[in-house]
């Protein structure tokens, strides 16, 4: 009898019913994760509707989140930035700090890094959403942002009636959710930064083209001017389930790694 006729013959019973069953499941899950990241990662089609519902998303974000802007004919041309600063009481005074760049401290994260975190691309992901936003908004629309909203419970319904006074509701309400994302993370970075005392908040999300691909090898090449989103201040914004201790422990320490 053969080697392998005896490995066979001296399995308990059940195992090998087992075996094939964990090799079905196996080959089952990788032929979906090979699927699901095709459908993912190519240009959006009807083939996505073969996925019910929202399933498809669900199971590719957090974790598994690709772009096809990454590739050719519509590779990422530009950067984003987000900056924040606050007004901080102490001893009967008031005084506004300095622009902290949250989006260069959490890119250090990133750097010389084989397993990187998510949370370095958090900054840049809120001032691209933020900036989009805005940018639909009218020119009205946007003055009125720019000015400061932050006195009184009500500020956001304030805020949100002075932009309903100049119509385009949808982008009003895409507009009031991004901007209460941006603020409730700016406000992290503020406490963070400046402790408790903090009275309100400001940021600035912006966008900086990379040199037109036609330029590339003009030594005198300049990158296009920044492209800012001005916002007056804010008030404060903390979200159910947001740790001030968590994020302040690795959002300073990503900051002194970046050297500000």
């Amino acid at each position: 009898m053969s080697e392998s006729t005896t490995s066979t013959t001296n399995l308990p019973p059940g195992s090998t019913f087992l075996r094939r069953t964990v090799l079905v499941v196996v080959s089952v899950f990788a032929a979906w994760q090979i699927f699901a990241t095709f459908l993912w990662i190519a240009p959006a089609s009807g083939l996505r509707q073969i996925v019910p519902g929202n399933l498809l998303h669900e199971y590719m974000i957090p974790m598994q989140g690709q772009s096809w802007s990454v590739f050719a004919p519509e590779p990422i041309n530009g950067e984003y930035r987000l900056q924040v600063r606050a007004e901080v009481t102490e001893g009967g005074v008031t005084r506004t700090t300095d622009w902290v760049d949250a989006t260069a401290a959490e890119l250090s994260m990133l750097t010389h890094n084989l397993t990187p975190p998510r949370a370095g691309v958090q900054a840049s992901g809120v001032a691209s959403d933020f900036k989009g936003a805005f940018d639909s908004l009218s020119e009205e629309q946007q003055e009125v942002a720019a000015l400061g909203f932050y006195e009184g419970h009500d500020w956001r319904d304030r805020l949100e009636d002075g932009l309903d006074a100049h119509g385009n509701q949808a982008a009003v309400e895409d507009y009031m959710a991004a901007e209460r994302v941006a603020t409730a993370y700016a406000t992290q970075v503020a406490y963070a930064m400046w402790g408790e005392n903090v009275d309100h908040i400001q940021f600035i999300a912006s966008r900086q083209n990379v040199v037109p691909f036609g330029e590339r090898n003009d030594p005198d090449a300049e990158r296009p001017p920044v492209q800012s989103a001005p916002l007056g201040w804010r008030g404060l914004i903390e979200e159910p389930g947001q740790s001030r201790e968590n994020f302040a422990r690795t959002f300073r320490a990503a900051v002194e790694a970046s050297g500000q």
